[in-house]
C-alpha cells in the first residue's frame, strides 16, 4: 500500500541542465561516421536504393518533356517528382527489409519472452495527463498496478500521475487518485503543476528535477497507454542488463477502437505494423527513435542529456520544442547512450483517435513540432542518423503540400506540352512501378503474416484478412486527398505564425454531426468542386485529378461514416477490420490477466471466422 497521506514521496532532486545545441557537450567527442560494418550497409541499401528508384522514375517521367527542350520549369518538375518518388521508395524498401528480417528470424528483439526476473533497480511509471477523462485514466492505472503486483514486482515500480490539467479538474483527479491509492499494492502518487510550462516535456523535466534522484529508470506513458506488469518487468530487466542503453522504445499495439476510423487503424497496425517495425529496427540499430510513450528511460542519462532549450522567437517555429521525443532520442545518442526499438511479445498498448477530426487536431500539433526539427538539424554532435530521422519527421508533413504542388505542376506541364499522352503516366512500366511502391509494403506484410499462424487466427483467418485489406486500401485511397489538404493547410497556418495550442484529446466518440463535419472541411469541399469544374470543362490533364477531386467532395460523408461506432461494430461482426484486440488475449500466463478486462470488446470474434 502507498504511505498513508503521502501524495508525493520525499524529494530527491536531480540536475537537468538545459542543453547548448550550438556546441558539443563537455567530455563528449563527436562519433565517427563509421562507413563500414553491416549497420552502415543496411542504411546504404535504403538511402541509395531510394535515390536510384527516384532517379529512375523521374527520368522516365521526364523523357517526353525533353521533346520541346528543357527549361527551369521542367527541371523543377523533375526534382519534385524525384523527391516524392524517392520518399515512397524508402517506405517500400523498409518493408522489404522487414519482410526478410521476419522470414529469416533476423535480429532477435532485445526484450524476449520467457521467465520473468525481478529487476533490482527502481522504476517510476509516469503518466502525464491534461484534462483527461479521469475515470478512464483510473481504470488503466488500476489495471497496471494490479498487473505489476501479480508478477511480484509492486515494490520495484512507483506510479506517478503528473497532472497539467486545469484547476477545475483538480478535485475530480485528486479524488480518483485517493481511491486508487487505497486499493493499490504499488505506491501511487499525484502531482498537479500550478503552471503548465513547456507541455509534456516540461512536465517530465519537472518530475526529474524533483524526484529523479530516487529512481534508476522511468517508464513514460501517455494518458491512453496501457502496459502489463510482465512487460514493465521485462523492460526494466532488459535496460538494467545493458548499461550502455539509455532508452528502450516498445512498439505499442492499438486497442479499444470503437469507431470505424479507429478500427481501421487498429487492423492496419496489426497487419502492416510487424513488417514496418522490423524494417525500422533493422536499420536504426542503436540510433532508434523515441515516440514519447510506452518506453523505458535511464533517468540519469535523460537528466544529463535531454534538458530542452526554448527556441528563439526571432524566426518561424520558435518557442518550446513540441515534438520533443525524437529530439530527446537524438540528444541521448549525442551523449553516447544507445537508443533501441524493441518488439515485446505482448503487453504494450495505446489507443488511436476515434475520428478524422480528432486525428487532425493531434496531427496539427505534431506537424508544428516536426517542422521545428528543421531548426535543429544543425545541432552540434548529433549522429548523422539522428539528423536523418529529424529530417524525415519534418518531411512526413512537407510531402503533403509537395504532392499537391506536383498535381498542379503536372496539369500545368500538360497544358503546355507538345506530345500525346499524360505527364505523370508516360509509360506503362512507370505506372506499374508506382503501384509496386504503394502496394508492395502491404504485400510484404501479408507474406510475413503467413508465417505467424497465431496472429492470423487473432485477425479472424485469411478470409477476414483479405476483406479487411481490400477495405483498408479503398478507405486509404478515399481519405488520402483529405489528409493531404489538411496537412497542407496546417503548414500554411504554421508559416503564418498561428500556434497549434494544446487542446485536450477526445478519446471516445459515438459519432459526429454531419453539419459539424461539413463546416470543419468546407475548404476541402470547395477545392473538390473547383477540381471537378476543371475536369468538366475538359482542361487538359485534369482528368488525372479525378480521384483527388472525388475524395475531397466525399470528405463530409467519409468523415461522418468513419466516425460512427455502430459502423465499426457492424464491420467487425461481419469479419471486416478484425484485430487481435477484438479477441481475448494473454494466453501465455496469468501474469497479464489484470489488464485483460480493459482489452475486451463488447463481443468476442470466434476464431477462424
Amino acid at each position: 500500500m502507498g504511505a498513508p497521506g503521502a501524495d508525493l514521496p520525499p524529494e530527491a532532486p536531480l540536475a537537468m541542465p538545459v542543453q547548448d545545441l550550438s556546441r558539443l557537450p563537455a567530455n563528449v567527442q563527436a562519433e565517427p561516421v563509421g562507413y563500414v560494418g553491416p549497420l552502415f550497409q543496411r542504411r546504404l541499401f535504403l538511402i541509395v536504393g531510394s535515390f536510384l528508384f527516384g532517379l529512375l522514375a523521374a527520368q522516365e517521367m521526364f523523357t517526353p518533356l525533353q521533346s520541346d527542350g528543357i527549361d527551369w520549369i521542367d527541371a523543377g518538375f523533375f526534382l519534385l517528382f524525384f523527391g516524392l518518388f524517392a520518399w515512397i521508395a524508402f517506405g517500400f524498401l523498409n518493408a522489404v527489409a522487414g519482410l526478410f528480417v521476419l522470414l529469416g528470424r533476423g535480429p532477435a528483439p532485445a526484450v524476449a519472452p520467457g521467465r520473468l526476473t525481478r529487476p533490482r533497480g527502481r522504476t517510476a511509471v509516469l503518466m502525464p495527463i491534461y484534462n483527461e477523462d479521469i475515470a478512464a485514466v483510473s481504470r488503466r492505472l488500476a489495471a497496471m498496478t494490479d498487473s505489476v503486483d501479480r508478477v511480484g514486482a509492486a515494490d520495484r515500480f512507483d506510479f506517478f500521475i503528473l497532472s497539467d490539467s486545469h484547476e477545475r479538474n483538480h478535485a475530480a483527479e485528486y479524488l480518483a487518485f485517493r481511491r486508487l491509492r487505497e486499493a493499490s499494492r504499488a505506491r501511487l502518487f499525484y502531482r498537479r503543476r500550478p503552471r503548465n510550462i513547456a507541455r509534456k516535456p516540461g512536465n517530465i523535466a519537472e518530475w526529474v528535477q524533483r524526484f529523479g534522484g530516487a529512481y534508476d529508470y522511468m517508464l513514460v506513458l501517455d494518458a491512453d497507454s496501457l502496459m502489463s506488469g510482465a512487460a514493465m518487468v521485462r523492460l526494466a530487466t532488459a535496460i538494467e542488463a545493458r548499461p550502455n542503453i539509455g532508452l528502450l522504445q516498445t512498439v505499442p499495439q492499438l486497442i479499444n477502437g470503437q469507431t470505424m476510423f479507429a478500427r481501421w487503424h487498429q487492423f492496419a497496425s496489426a497487419v502492416y505494423g510487424p513488417v514496418a517495425s522490423a524494417g525500422l529496427r533493422w536499420w536504426s540499430g542503436t540510433e532508434a527513435t523515441f515516440w514519447g510513450h510506452n518506453a523505458i528511460v535511464r533517468v540519469r542519462a535523460f537528466a544529463e542529456s535531454c534538458g530542452l532549450p526554448e527556441l528563439s522567437e526571432d524566426g518561424l517555429l520558435g518557442g518550446h520544442i513540441m515534438s520533443h521525443d525524437m529530439v530527446e532520442a537524438a540528444l541521448l545518442r549525442r551523449r553516447g547512450w544507445a537508443v533501441h526499438m524493441v518488439a515485446l511479445p505482448d503487453g504494450s498498448y495505446e489507443e488511436f483517435p476515434p475520428t478524422m477530426i480528432d486525428h487532425s487536431v493531434r496531427d496539427r500539433r505534431w506537424c508544428q513540432g516536426n517542422l521545428q526539427h528543421l531548426r535543429l538539424l544543425g545541432t552540434a554532435g548529433l549522429h548523422w542518423v539522428s539528423r536523418l530521422q529529424l529530417f524525415m519527421g519534418a518531411s512526413a508533413y512537407l510531402t503533403s503540400p509537395l504532392w499537391l504542388l506536383l498535381l498542379g505542376a503536372a496539369i500545368f506541364e500538360q497544358l503546355r506540352a507538345n506530345f500525346d499522352g499524360y505527364v505523370l503516366i508516360s509509360s506503362g512500366w512507370l505506372l506499374g512501378l508506382t503501384v509496386l511502391m504503394l502496394i508492395g509494403p502491404k504485400a510484404a506484410a501479408l507474406i510475413a503474416l503467413s508465417q505467424d499462424r497465431p496472429l492470423v487466427r487473432q485477425l479472424g483467418g485469411w478470409p477476414s484478412i483479405a476483406r479487411g485489406t481490400l477495405l483498408e486500401i479503398l478507405t486509404s485511397i478515399v481519405t488520402a486527398p483529405v489528409i493531404m489538404l489538411t496537412q497542407t493547410m496546417a503548414i500554411v497556418d504554421i508559416l503564418r505564425g498561428r500556434q497549434s495550442g494544446w487542446l485536450p484529446q477526445r478519446r471516445e466518440v459515438e459519432g459526429l454531426d454531419l453539419a459539424e463535419v461539413t463546416r470543419f472541411y468546407r475548404w476541402h469541399i470547395a477545392l473538390g468542386v473547383a477540381m471537378m469544374a476543371a475536369i468538366g470543362l475538359g482542361i487538359d490533364g485534369t482528368i488525372w485529378s479525378l480521384p483527388v477531386a472525388l475524395g475531397l467532395l466525399l470528405t463530409p460523408l467519409t468523415v461522418w461514416l468513419t466516425a460512427r461506432a455502430d459502423v465499426g461494430e457492424w464491420l467487425v461482426r461481419r469479419g471486416w477490420f478484425v484485430s487481435p484486440a477484438d479477441q481475448r488475449r494473454f494466453e501465455e500466463g496469468p501474469e497479464d490477466a489484470a489488464v485483460e478486462p480493459l482489452l475486451e470488446p463488447s463481443f468476442v470474434i470466434a476464431r477462424g471466422r
